[in-house]
């Protein structure tokens, strides 16, 4: 039995990737034909590429072998024959010299001599004595006498001690914690008083749950404290319901306080607001 060639039956990757395909489609065609393509451009790009080389070099080449031989006349050796004579070429004149540059005259210097003053003796000034009418009126003696002191200033003496000294005020220091309950200054509400915060009061309270109650009294305490800011919000009345809605009030009240101050020092202090409400 005959054996095949195994090499002609194994399939190409082309065949298997494209196995039960439709092989009419143009991507089969151009991967059959790949290498064929790559081959014939390869060929084609290496003959461009010797063109493109070789072509300026036979072009200098034949320039080359077409251009005439150039020649060289030395005119310093030609000898020039007339009447069976030979001429030797005519030297040329050498210049004359230059005439040698002239002297140049010396400048005049100015001669400046210095002439010391002989030293002269100054003129001896006498002064005359005083006459004798003058001197008539002085008197001479024997006595050693002191010239005139300029006074010495002397203070006066300090007034008499009365043995008092002058008392310094001390104020005495303030508790950071401590709630006062009565102050040298009361707090004040910042957003218009104490008529201010009624407003507020009356504005922000819900009268709906207390409707029909009548009057209603109670008294709310809070503490104001160092930076303006309230808290300890307690309402002492005898409607529980009230009490609630006047605390919740208080709280949402919006804007601070002046701190009430003892010997001139923001304090703690406790602040009663009272408060009578009529509800028809």
């Amino acid at each position: 039995m005959a054996t095949e060639n195994t090499y002609d039956q194994i399939p190409t990757l082309d065949e298997i990737v494209f196995e039960n395909r439709n092989k009419n489609y143009g991507a089969y065609d151009l991967r059959t034909r790949y290498p064929k393509i790559l081959t014939r451009s390869f060929i084609i790009g290496t003959l461009v590429f010797l063109f493109l080389v070789l072509v300026p070099l036979v072009v200098l080449k034949i320039k080359e072998m077409n251009a005439k031989k150039e020649t060289h006349v030395d005119a310093n050796l030609v000898e020039i024959l007339q009447d069976d004579k030979v001429l030797e070429q005519p030297k040329e004149e050498e210049a004359p010299p230059p005439p040698p540059p002239k002297p140049e005259e010396p400048q005049k210097q100015e001669i400046i001599q210095n002439v010391v003053p002989e030293p002269k003796k100054a003129p001896k000034v006498e002064t005359p004595p005083p006459p004798i009418s003058e001197q008539l009126k002085t008197t001479t003696g024997l006595i050693n006498q002191e010239g005139v002191k300029t006074p010495s200033y002397t203070p006066p003496p300090p007034p008499p001690s009365t043995g008092r000294g002058t008392a310094v005020e001390v104020k005495p220091q303030v508790s950071a914690t401590e709630v006062y309950e009565t102050v040298d200054q009361a707090a004040d509400f910042a957003g218009g008083g104490l008529n201010g915060f009624r407003k507020k009061f009356v504005e922000s309270f819900d009268n709906s749950a207390m409707e029909g109650e009548g009057t209603v009294k109670t008294e709310i305490t809070f503490v104001v404290e160092r930076d303006g800011t309230i808290s300890q919000v307690k309402a002492s009345g005898s409607s529980s319901d009230f009490n609630r809605e006047a605390e919740r009030t208080i709280k949402s009240i919006r804007g601070k306080w002046n701190p009430g101050k003892v010997n001139g020092q923001p304090v703690r202090s406790r602040f009663r607001f009272p408060v009578t409400m009529n509800f028809e």
